[in-house]
């Protein structure tokens, strides 16, 4: 399988394969939904975390060198204000849609835009997660899919609260679907660009997998984490580090069978 035929494979399997599986966990009755989703986003973190700091950031090191360890450092660091960035821009343009219309007039036109914002940053999004797999795969293969299954890991919990904004905006379930389907596809579009890209710039590679370990970290720790706070009971804390556990372990395990 050449490079770029698994990069779209994979693109493909973590945009879509999120969103359809996020679309069937709709199906379940709503109770079941809230049971086991915080389960997913446990398990998430601990692949995120486990592609970023066991897979990415050692490959990135490697690529560029002992003597380079520093700048890998400044790119990670680079990475985490950039996604910073790039989500409080989003989080501004979401706080001045709502800002600019009375609450008893337009409440379901702010509905229709807060749909239409989670699209555009969903899309967005999704480009972001194709460059970061074509990176990978132009380092390793198996990096490649390390990093392609975290990002899936990731993406069905999010897709699910996708989903939910867009019923609630007013749109049918299989409207939503089609459309989260659709901007699935973007990943694709940005695996794509970024193999033919990154073919050019091989020097740059370690840089780009240092951006995309900040990427999965930002994810991991200034979205993720601070949801799993908000249940603080005893049980709930066990399970989650349980599965966050599982999920750093999935993603050793697969980096170790890989070497």
């Amino acid at each position: 399988m050449s490079t770029l035929t698994a990069i779209i494979l994979f693109t493909l399997a973590s945009g879509v394969l999120s969103a359809a599986i996020a679309g069937l966990f709709l199906l379940l009755p709503e109770r079941r939904r809230v049971q086991v989703l915080p389960h997913m986003v446990s398990f998430a973190t601990g692949a995120l975390l486990g592609a970023a700091l066991l897979a990415l950031v050692p490959h990135a090191i490697l690529g560029a060198g002992l003597f380079r360890v520093h700048s890998i450092g400044v790119a990670l660091v680079a990475g985490i204000g950039l996604f910073f960035v790039l989500e409080k821009f989003l989080l501004w343009r979401h706080c001045h849609s709502e800002d600019y219309e009375t609450h008893e007039v337009h409440e379901h036109h702010r509905h229709k835009a807060s749909g239409v914002l989670v699209l555009a940053g969903d899309a967005l999004h999704n480009i972001l997660d194709g460059v970061l797999i074509a990176a990978a795969f132009l380092t390793d293969f198996h990096l490649g899919m390390v990093t392609a299954l975290a990002i899936m890991a990731h993406e069905i919990p999010q897709e699910v609260g996708n989903f939910a904004v867009l019923l609630h905006s007013g749109m049918s379930r299989a409207r939503a679907f089609a459309w989260n389907i659709a901007t699935s596809l973007t990943a694709v579009l940005g695996g794509v660009v970024a193999y033919f890209a990154l073919r050019q710039t091989l020097a740059w590679l370690p840089y780009a997998l240092a951006i995309a370990a900040a990427s999965l970290l930002y994810v991991a720790v200034a979205d993720l984490i601070p949801g799993l706070h908000r249940r603080a009971d005893t049980r709930a804390s066990l399970a989650q580090v349980a599965l966050i556990t599982v999920g750093v372990l999935v993603v050793a395990l697969a980096e170790s069978h890989a070497h």
